[in-house]
């Protein structure tokens, strides 16, 4: 199992900062990079596989310096969101030259391994060139997979993909996270990232804005009202009841959704208000959903703040 530190760490290009003073920990199993374009997510992939250097601070693995390090690149597998390969190469000799630029003993099966993991050998003998984009993501895949890394670092691996590599990469990755591996990947596809990672980093304007379980960091935005989509069987009766109780912001009465939309200050004090106003006016609740707390959501509010 290994462990990516990032302490303190800043980057600047001429006078423009691309990352400034971030610190995070990305552990074993899968962790979203979230933020809107700019914010610093390729900057900060591109130090943690030590292809750049911090201008302050450090980016270590299990230890040691990502940067001028060849002994990282053994652990590390790089996806990244650019189209740079050789275009002229087969997919099989692209991943077969990346076999042996990390000098694997058996060069040829560990290339047919990784290409057979991700589903591309009947497209092997094809020159990238003629891939589409959801291929030569997959055949940047089997590069990254080739000599079996510790860690995976994917920088917009969906892009291309269609529904069916989408999911097949999607249950790759949680199984690679299953045998312990460390999995950090950005997506501008908030659900993919909703679905797939079970730790999110969020970065804004090159700062570390959040991180943890998106609806953990919901909760802790005490700033922001909490919404919520509550049915029961006598929904008037229960938005008089919440109303003289003094727990919501406004209650509303959706007819055509047949639902309460409620907004409250205080989670705590309205889940608790709910049940109880819900058992003395013996109204049964048939549905309560949180209306604010999908990562979408969690994510608009940690942009606009």
């Amino acid at each position: 199992m290994s462990t990516i530190q990032i302490d303190h760490v800043s980057k600047w290009f001429g006078h423009v900062v691309a990352v400034n003073d971030v610190t995070m920990t990305i552990g074993p199993g899968i962790t979203g990079l979230l933020g809107p374009n700019g914010a610093g997510k390729t900057t900060l992939l591109s130090m943690m596989a030590g292809f750049s250097s911090p201008a302050a601070g450090t980016v270590t693995l299990d230890g040691a310096p990502t940067w001028r390090n060849e002994g990282i690149y053994g652990k590390i597998g790089m996806v990244p969101e650019s189209e740079a390969m050789y275009d002229f190469l087969t997919g099989r000799r692209f991943v077969l030259a990346n076999a042996k630029l990390h000098g694997l003993p058996d060069a040829r099966a560990a290339a047919e391994r990784a290409i057979a993991t991700v589903e591309m050998a009947d497209a092997a003998d094809r020159p990238i060139q003629t891939y589409s984009k959801g291929m030569r993501q997959r055949m940047k895949m089997a590069a990254a997979l080739v000599h079996d890394p510790a860690v995976l670092l994917l920088d917009e691996p969906f892009n291309g993909m269609d529904p069916r590599q989408r999911f097949h990469l999607m249950d790759l990755l949680r199984r690679m996270a299953d045998d312990g591996r460390t999995v950090l990947f950005s997506s501008h596809i908030l659900e993919e990232v909703e679905q797939l990672a079970t730790h999110i980093e969020v970065m804004v304007s090159g700062r570390h804005a959040a991180s943890g379980d998106y609806r953990a960091i919901r909760r802790l935005m005490t700033d922001r009202p909490h919404r919520y989509r509550v049915r029961s069987d006598d929904d008037r009766r229960l938005a008089a009841a919440l109303v003289a109780d003094g727990g919501a912001d406004s209650v509303t009465i959706d007819d055509e959704d047949s639902a309460l939309h409620i907004q409250t200050p205080d989670f705590g004090r309205f889940t608790v208000a709910l049940a109880r106003l819900a058992a003395d006016h013996k109204i049964r609740l048939h549905d309560v959903t949180p209306a604010d707390e999908s990562l979408e959501s969690v994510f608009g509010y940690l942009v606009q703040s």
